[in-house]
């Protein structure tokens, strides 16, 4: 079988399990529609690299995951600077000492993971979040990766990505206070 003929029947087979993953890391069909188109030219023209050591399609993934790293590399890096004027006045002083407050989810502990309407609230949430918040949130929280790993991907101190992550938790806090709690 030819080179040709085998990415004919690796982009039919392998297609949509890299267009699902690229989708659930980049949270935006287009941009993963890319990622993916990148992933096989990659791949096509490094196949002579290619041992068959392992499946195509863990080899594929791999290379979708370097993709996604360099997307979010190069993102990372050109958006420009993120203000926390929401959040504090000009003496640094908590505009609102809400955020400070527990919620009162007592009842609904053990279930709100478990709520559709909860899990879509979150993710909107989370897609409102500034880019250079929601990289490290993603990469840290979703794909679970070490603080040292997203660092380290993203080229920032382990002391900013835990301010990043702080920050980031604070505005998806207010956020789900705002679109979840007051509601309830």
């Amino acid at each position: 079988m030819t080179k040709n003929e085998i990415f004919k029947r690796w982009v039919k087979q392998y297609s949509e399990p890299l267009l699902r993953r690229a989708v659930y890391l980049l949270s935006d069909k287009i941009e993963a529609e890319e990622i993916v188109q990148e992933v096989f030219i990659a791949a096509f023209s490094s196949y002579d690299s290619f041992e068959g050591k392992s499946q195509p399609l863990t080899w594929l993934l791999t290379i979708l995951n370097r993709k996604v790293a360099d997307f979010y590399r190069k993102k990372y890096r050109s958006e420009p600077q993120i203000y926390l004027d929401h959040f504090f006045d000009e003496t640094g002083s908590w505009k609102s000492d809400d955020v400070l407050c527990d919620w009162d989810v007592s009842e609904k502990e053990g279930e709100l993971l478990d709520d559709g309407d909860f899990n879509k609230t979150l993710e909107e949430c989370m897609e409102d979040l500034p880019l250079r918040w929601k990289i490290p949130m993603k990469m840290y929280y979703l794909e679970e990766k070490k603080a040292q790993e997203v660092s380290q991907e993203l080229n920032i101190s382990t002391t900013n990505l835990w301010k990043i992550l702080q920050r980031s938790r604070m505005q998806l806090r207010e956020c789900l206070e705002f679109n979840w709690f007051s509601k309830s």
